[in-house]
């Protein structure tokens, strides 16, 4: 007699190594390092220096590494998004992600300790974590943008359209040399990347 496979999952269930998943761990993961080096790292204001200056210094392992992680589970978890351009954006931001923690920033604005406040000069790292920023910004807005449009409900579409415009303005505030423009973009990318989550967890 055939013996029956309990440890079949169950039908409509995911396995912990789905795309949904991966998707879905990137964007809280990401926020959640990210925000504890913040609140934890001795010189780190957050009011003056983006998220991306934890990759300099003695314990900027855990940064690049964030950026990676989170860069790797939202190209793997791309394909859980519905339609055919979010998936491809989120793709895009994904290894916009891996590129800007390979490519480092400079030291900046007395971080770390015993750093000039401006840089004498940009290294390559520096500005190619920069492009890689900008790929990943662009592609994670209109990600949100084409969400919206394509959303099943009023409420999913205004909190995609929020999300993106979050990241636009905070962006563009911050290239601007706005007060606390480190603040805004840091908001916008944690609540874009956060819907991404959002929206691969609640997909079926």
């Amino acid at each position: 007699m055939k013996m029956k496979n309990d440890t079949a999952p169950a039908a409509g269930t995911h396995s912990i190594t789905s795309p949904r998943v991966a998707l879905a761990v990137a964007g809280p993961l990401w926020a959640a390092v990210s925000l504890a080096q913040a609140a934890t790292r001795d010189g780190f204001d957050l009011m003056r220096h983006p998220l991306s200056l934890l990759s300099t210094g003695a314990l900027g392992g855990v940064q690049i590494a964030n950026f990676v992680v989170a860069g790797v589970l939202m190209v793997v978890g791309a394909g859980s998004l519905a339609g055919t351009w979010a998936p491809r954006l989120a793709r895009i931001a994904g290894f916009g992600m891996i590129a800007a923690g390979l490519l480092v920033m400079d030291p900046g604005g007395g971080f770390p300790a015993g750093h000039d406040e401006v840089p004498a000069t940009m290294s390559w790292h520096a500005l190619g974590h920069m492009a890689a920023g900008t790929v990943s910004f662009t592609a994670l807005i209109a990600a949100c943008y084409v969400l919206a449009k394509q959303a099943a409900t009023r409420a999913s579409a205004v909190a995609a359209a929020l999300s993106g415009t979050a990241l636009l303005a905070g962006w563009l505030w911050a290239m601007s040399g706005g007060t606390a423009g480190t603040l805004t973009l840091a908001v916008g990318a944690i609540a874009a990347m956060l819907f991404l989550s959002w929206t691969a967890l609640r997909s079926r």
